[in-house]
């Protein structure tokens, strides 16, 4: 069930947003703006989204986390995960990660 929500809720940005296309991050499935990832499905069946590091997160009062797929090293900054228990979040976490990474691409 997580994964196909994944599927539907990149198919549908995909169709809403020209520069927005499938593509992958660390071999998992990802959403791409211009070519960069802002969003992608995690091996642990979670969502991973990069808000960067002066996103409001209380707004949402979901339990997000860091994202952090090393043993050994600090987590990836600006990049968050959330389980599927909070799936319907998901949708709009990404919109969040595209908006942030369209301002990061174009500086407006």
């Amino acid at each position: 069930m997580a994964f196909e929500k994944f599927l539907e809720i990149r198919k549908v940005m995909c169709a809403d947003h020209p520069l927005v296309t499938e593509g992958n991050m660390m071999r998992s499935p990802a959403i791409h703006y211009a070519g960069k990832v802002f969003a992608f499905f995690s091996r642990k069946h979670k969502m991973v989204f990069k808000l960067g590091t002066d996103h409001s997160f209380n707004v949402l009062n979901v339990p997000l986390s860091e994202f952090n797929p090393f043993k050994n090293k600090k987590p990836l900054t600006g990049w968050y995960e959330l389980d599927f228990e909070h799936h319907e979040k998901w949708e709009l976490l990404a919109q969040a990660a595209l908006e942030k990474i369209k301002l990061d691409t174009h500086g407006k």
